[in-house]
């Protein structure tokens, strides 16, 4: 017999109300700088409750990435470091996930050696980094872009 959860309206209105990034800290002037970034449409339109947890997870570290990488100059773009291994960290080419429950990450690392992370929701630990851009590119990949625009582009499942 599965178990099913009422919400009161009040729960329901403030849970889709809670959808927004919210963060405070040190910008380029050592000046603290709040920024809140609000749900884009295509990520609002779904609630949270409607979505698996690999979805939601990738729709927000997809929005984690594109703000990181506004904070990078035109010699670096986003890669992933890996906490508690020494393998390094890899440069972010590509994203997805595969409901309910996980997570990948493709890209390379600095030798140019292609890798692929498959992490389950409940394990999802990512650490941003800048790493630089390949010296033969005159423009920095700017993947968060290109996924929030596939996210726009692109129904939910």
């Amino acid at each position: 017999m599965s178990e099913t959860m009422v919400k009161t309206a009040a729960e329901a209105a403030e849970g889709d109300a809670l959808q927004h990034n919210y963060s405070v800290r040190l910008n380029a002037d050592g000046q603290m700088e709040k920024q809140y970034q609000p749900i884009p449409k295509s990520v609002a339109k779904k609630p949270p409750a409607d979505k698996s947890p690999a979805e939601w997870a990738y729709e927000r570290i997809v929005m984690y990435i594109q703000q990181f990488e506004t904070t990078l100059d035109a010699e670096h773009e986003v890669g992933m470091g890996f906490a508690g291994s020494n393998a390094g960290s890899v440069k972010i080419q590509g994203m997805g996930f595969f409901a309910p429950d996980m997570v990948t990450f493709y890209g390379e690392d600095g030798e140019g050696t292609k890798m692929q992370l498959v992490q389950h929701v409940n394990q999802l630990n990512v650490m941003l980094v800048a790493e630089p851009k390949s010296v033969e590119q005159e423009e920095p990949n700017r993947i968060g872009f290109q996924l929030a625009e596939d996210l726009e582009n692109t129904e939910s499942a």
